[in-house]
């Protein structure tokens, strides 16, 4: 661990991510902090309060919604974008659509939380935001509920439109209904489309998954060494018996949904922690309710609103119960005080709640002083027991001795029966991405054809593309493995596709013709399509020369030549040729 280290906190203004700063700026001497929190008054009056504390550190603070774009997080309270403002508007719903479900690198370069991370480019990014909460707790239950009852409407309004006889009218019925029909019409469906796109843009998982790929091209991009994340088991260690959720009915479908989230962001963040080029990634994990923040005697809000008292009435019980009658029924007698503890993000509890909540074989309670310390220790190196990824790592079952022998058999076994049945046993595309399909087939045809590496590093690039070509055309059982299987044969000029009925490249779900256009085709071809060109076999002969050049450099280095750069063979072996290539030219390969 280094002094002088930029620091970036996330959830920094809240209970935990306060008394994380406080222990980062007290044991690490940073060069700068930077604290970032949803609140404008929570960032101010925590970076009052640390600039006294700790005058030799510099601090920086920034306010807003990192989960929404940079342009909307604006500095004025009236004009500022939350979250339910956006949802109330059909042009900002879009807008979160097309950052939920739109292009990757659109939304790489609108995000807040991309463009934090690479103005101040941290070596450690701290993140105690309550993700699962912030994402789950959107309620797509709700959501579901409100698009299935108005999507049902708009049909029962449709079968008025039909005719007396039960038979649908043509199809401009709805345009011959009454004014006052045709208004209802409209009404219902802008209802049910605002619904539907409420319904898709809380779904928790895309968000999950979208929010994890930004932010770690985003750190590797900055080259920051740690991450570490703050988690939650969701139900601060208790099972599916827990009886506390967050004012709902138990058992709460909300708060289990924000435990699947909590352990699927910890899936996620092991896969990161899998990926290489990116930071280290830590997760600690509170199993117990944290607390507290203060005791004070306050007013009451709920939902960001202030809690009244009213006057009440006797009212006898008859055959329907009005859950919310209107305010205006009752006499509203001032706002409701009551002394509570303040347990930060958890919300404020009443001293017969706190009582209960944290009993001995309750959710029971643990201090953030103690969870900061924690999280300190893990940053400096130290081993704490609690990085919920490392002990993930140590019990995951990792590849055996035993598979590796069998595997040999098992391509042996292989080999026999496709000699056998006189088959091409390559790819059928099934396994993605198409390119691993594409880079199988394309090495099987210099296997054919060729046999070794030296053999095909001795041919002109455009005598190999002319060879493939002429061997596809002569074999009909062969090309037409390649092309049935999704997978079109570029030809040498680059002028024509020898195809089946399906092309998997380019991804097409909603549409069945796409335009081309000459970038198009170069990433098409790249990514999906066998490529007879001879720019493509001048590529493969690059790498085959690399492979040969690399073989040569570690040979007699015993053991140490068994190294991912290494291909050992001259025999092309299509497996392992695209499996070297996977694992280096950047397309993914194991770390752990």
């Amino acid at each position: 661990m280094a002094t002088g280290e930029t620091f970036l906190v996330l959830g920094g203004g809240g209970m935990i991510g306060r008394q994380v700063v406080h222990e980062i700026a007290r044991e690490l001497k940073p060069r700068w902090v930077i604290l970032c929190s949803l609140h404008q008054k929570e960032v101010r009056e925590a970076i009052d309060f640390f600039r006294r504390e700790f005058p030799y550190v510099r601090f920086l603070g920034f306010w807003g919604d990192v989960f929404i774009r940079a342009q909307w997080n604006v500095a004025e309270r009236q004009t500022r974008m939350t979250r339910s403002r956006l949802l109330d508007s059909s042009e900002y719903r879009a807008a979160l659509y097309d950052d939920l479900f739109g292009d990757l690198e659109d939304a790489y370069s609108r995000s807040q939380l991309v463009q934090l991370i690479l103005e101040h480019k941290p070596d450690v990014v701290i993140d105690s935001i309550n993700t699962a909460t912030s994402i789950s707790y959107q309620d797509i239950y709700a959501a579901s509920d409100s698009a299935k009852k108005r999507f049902s409407a708009v049909a029962a309004e449709l079968e008025g439109l039909n005719a007396p006889d039960g038979e649908a009218e043509e199809p401009d019925a709805a345009n011959r209904a009454p004014p006052a029909q045709q208004r209802r019409m409209t009404e219902l469906v802008c209802s049910a489309e605002q619904a539907l796109d409420r319904l898709l843009i809380s779904q928790s998982v895309p968000q999950l998954v979208r929010h994890v790929l930004l932010l770690n091209r985003a750190m590797s991009e900055a080259e920051t060494r740690l991450y570490l994340k703050v988690g939650t088991t969701g139900t601060g260690g208790m099972g599916l018996n827990i009886p506390y959720t967050h004012s709902e009915d138990k058992p709460s479908v909300s708060l289990m949904s924000k435990t699947a989230i909590a352990f699927a962001h910890t899936g996620l963040m092991f896969l990161m922690a899998r990926t290489p080029g990116g930071p280290v990634v830590k997760e600690i994990k509170p199993g117990a309710m944290v607390g507290y923040a203060n005791i004070t005697q306050r007013a009451i809000h709920e939902r960001g609103k202030p809690v009244y008292v009213f006057t009440d009435r006797l009212e006898p019980l008859g055959a329907a119960l009005t859950v919310h009658e209107p305010e205006r029924d009752f006499e509203r007698l001032g706002k409701l005080h009551m002394v509570v503890v303040d347990t930060g993000e958890n919300g404020v509890f009443t001293g017969g709640e706190f009582e209960a909540i944290t009993h001995l074989w309750q959710m029971e309670f643990i201090t953030p002083e103690e969870i900061a310390r924690q999280a300190v220790l893990e940053i400096k190196g130290s081993n704490t027991g609690h990085d919920v990824i490392a002990a993930i790592d140590g019990a995951v079952m990792n590849p055996t001795y035993r598979a590796g022998y069998l595997r040999h058999r098992a391509l042996e076994d292989v080999a026999r029966l496709e000699e056998t049945t006189d088959t091409h046993s390559v790819a059928l595309g099934q396994l993605g991405p198409p390119e691993l399909g594409k880079l199988l087939w394309e090495a099987y045809l210099l296997k054919l054809q060729y046999v070794t590496l030296s053999a095909v590093m001795d041919e002109s690039e455009e005598a190999l593309a002319c060879e493939l070509y002429a061997r596809v055309q002569s074999d009909d059982a062969l090309r037409r493995t390649i092309t049935s299987v999704g997978l079109p044969i570029l030809t040498p000029d680059g002028c024509a596709l020898m195809r089946g009925p399906l092309i998997r490249i380019p991804e097409s779900p909603n549409v069945s013709t796409i335009p081309i256009s000459l970038p198009n085709m170069e990433k098409w071809a790249d990514k999906g399509w066998v490529d007879l060109r001879p720019k493509n076999m001048r590529r493969w002969q690059q790498r085959f020369q690399r492979m040969r050049r690399d073989s040569q450099r570690l040979k007699g280095r015993g053991s140490a030549a068994f190294v991912r750069e290494a291909y050992l063979s001259d025999e092309i072996l299509i497996g392992e040729v695209v499996a070297w290539i996977f694992n280096n030219e950047e397309l993914g390969h194991r770390i752990k």
